[in-house]
């Protein structure tokens, strides 16, 4: 059953995200133009997400990496990201084609981070619970830490938002995250460009070994 909250939200949703799209048109088309003459095309970077109950959708992202690495080096986030796209990063424009997301229902802007479809098998059973709302362009775990925190501490925060959702709650992860992205807090992991690959618990972890994530894994 619907909560009242969950209808009034999504309304919300897409006043905010529509108002937004809007307003920063001229912000969208400067950082496509720039992107363009940096890194040529796409200027978007799309991926498919797991959304609210894990079905699939299309993130859409401003492009801040290469296609591909130098000629014979290993492909990794480090080589790949390009100097405009650590700016756009540590900026977080690279999130705001996002809207378009919320506006389609397949986001909202306060929810867990869509990850990786491959994580999808590697949760427990309670990490699962972050798939029961949609997810959002910031949450609980971008507003206190972002990858800065280890998986556990982030799915932790995730899942507490689920059980714990409210519209103060919503702004309250709203303001923090501003204050955040204004300080540039939290954009990367120690030793890696933005976020470490999720490998599961401990025991699953083991078994698949580890690496950087790819583009978007953040």
């Amino acid at each position: 059953m619907k909560r009242p909250y969950d209808t009034v939200k999504r309304v919300l949703d897409v006043v905010l995200a529509a108002t937004g799209l809007l307003l920063a048109t001229p912000v969208l088309a400067a950082v496509a133009l720039a992107v363009l003459v940096t890194m040529g095309r796409p200027v978007l970077f799309r991926q498919a997400r797991p959304g609210r109950h894990g079905r699939l959708f299309h993130l859409v992202k401003f492009r801040s990496m290469t296609v591909g690495g130098e000629a014979g080096a290993p492909v990794n986030d480090g080589a790949r990201l390009t100097p405009f796209g650590r700016w756009l990063r540590t900026t977080s424009l690279d999130e705001l084609p996002q809207l378009w997301n919320v506006l389609r229902g397949e986001m909202s802007l306060v929810g867990p981070r869509p990850l990786l479809p491959s994580y999808l098998p590697r949760y427990t059973r309670e990490q699962l619970r972050r798939h029961d709302v949609r997810p959002g362009i910031t949450g609980l775990q971008q507003a206190y830490g972002r990858n800065a925190l280890s998986w556990e501490e982030r799915f932790a925060l995730d899942v507490r938002y689920v059980r714990h959702r409210s519209f103060a709650l919503d702004l309250r992860i709203v303001l923090r995250t501003v204050r955040i992205v204004l300080r540039r807090e939290g954009i990367t992991a120690p030793g890696v460009a933005t976020a470490r690959e999720y490998l599961g618990p401990p025991a699953l972890a083991t078994a698949v070994g580890g690496r950087g994530s790819a583009e978007g894994g953040r």
